[in-house]
């Protein structure tokens, strides 16, 4: 199956191309930067030299679409969405990992990014979380990737959301970020001088554009309207996102039911693994692989439930779940090209 990943330079990008030159039911045959079109891949990443002999070609979604038979794009918002109009077109499966068909109302994605320049897509776009969607996935040829953020909370809120177990009222959510998840853009606080030694946070009091996506899959998983409370921040280190949730549950609920709750939505998957009581999930854990590690502890003294979870926003939270996604949509198994061991230390 000869793949191409448009928009190839950037850190998500260089993650699926990383997944794709193992993983024995893909070739990699394109990939694309318009800023370094001419430019060997290896020259341009030298961990990849040797590995590759492509170059970076512009996007011409006629050529390509004649050379490939699957497309990961993974193009900013706005930009993503007329080059995946052009090879849905031309007839073939897309995983996007841009924001622009994770929304399924175009009023809310305008309200939060910009015009949609494909909004006849929307309804056929499969929202790419396999744990929730999986035969979504199968089904689909185009499907939206989810984000980092959102993908480190879904995981651990959707079953207890499910279960109808939690009180009314916002979800509240602290989560922690790697400075590769602000992706290549030149911004101060993305300075070694300033991220080094320092932890920060940023888009507070409902910015963040994550947040609809989240609130989204919350209501959803509900059967009613969820709001939350995001608070990002980001970390002195390169990969990787912890997240804490805060919930008040029904009277009576205890780490008993927690457990359970958890163990019952993933006690059979793959890549979401489960920890026991005692245990919390940490960044060394998940480094370099596609695994999300989850717990559930209730206070008893406050009455209140923590969720925890910790993935690599690279690979759980986008390179390595796109890849996940389009094994489905490719009858190959799940975890083809995706049982990188963490990488320890």
């Amino acid at each position: 199956m000869r793949a191409a990943v448009v928009g190839a330079s950037g850190y998500t990008g260089l993650e699926l191309v990383r997944i794709l030159l193992r993983h024995p039911g893909f070739e990699l045959a394109v990939v694309t930067s318009e800023q370094n079109a001419g430019t060997p891949l290896g020259e341009y990443a030298p961990g990849l030299a040797g590995l590759t002999d492509l170059t970076f070609e512009a996007v011409d979604v006629a050529s390509i679409a004649k050379r490939v038979d699957f497309v990961f794009t993974a193009l900013p918002h706005a930009t993503a969405a007329p080059v995946v109009k052009g090879f849905r077109a031309a007839g073939l499966p897309v995983v996007d990992l841009s924001a622009d068909f994770r929304l399924r109302e175009l009023a809310t994605y305008e309200s939060w990014y910009a015009p949609h320049p494909a909004p006849e897509l929307l309804s056929t776009a499969v929202y790419g979380l396999p744990e929730v969607y999986r035969e979504e996935v199968r089904k689909a040829q185009l499907v939206a990737a989810p984000g980092c953020y959102p993908t480190s909370v879904l995981l651990p809120l959707l079953p207890f959301l499910r279960a109808g177990v939690i009180a009314p009222g916002p979800v509240f959510v602290d989560s922690k970020s790697g400075t590769s998840g602000a992706g290549k853009k030149l911004a101060a606080n993305l300075l070694f001088s300033e991220a080094a030694s320092n932890c920060s946070t940023y888009a507070v009091g409902g910015k963040h554009r994550h947040l609809p996506e989240m609130e989204q899959e919350a209501s959803v998983a509900a059967g009613a309207d969820v709001s939350m409370v995001f608070t990002p921040h980001l970390l002195p280190t390169i990969r990787g996102i912890v997240t804490s949730i805060y919930l008040t549950p029904q009277a009576g609920f205890d780490q008993a039911q927690a457990e359970a709750i958890l163990n019952e939505a993933y006690g059979d998957e793959e890549f979401v693994r489960v920890l026991p009581q005692g245990q919390t999930p940490s960044l060394a854990a998940v480094r370099g692989s596609n695994f999300c590690d989850v717990a559930a502890v209730v206070d008893a003294r406050t009455g209140t439930l923590l969720l925890l979870s910790a993935i690599d926003n690279l690979v759980k939270g986008s390179g390595g779940q796109a890849v996940q996604c389009a094994n489905l949509m490719l009858d190959l198994p799940e975890n083809t090209g995706l049982l990188e061991a963490p990488l320890v230390p």
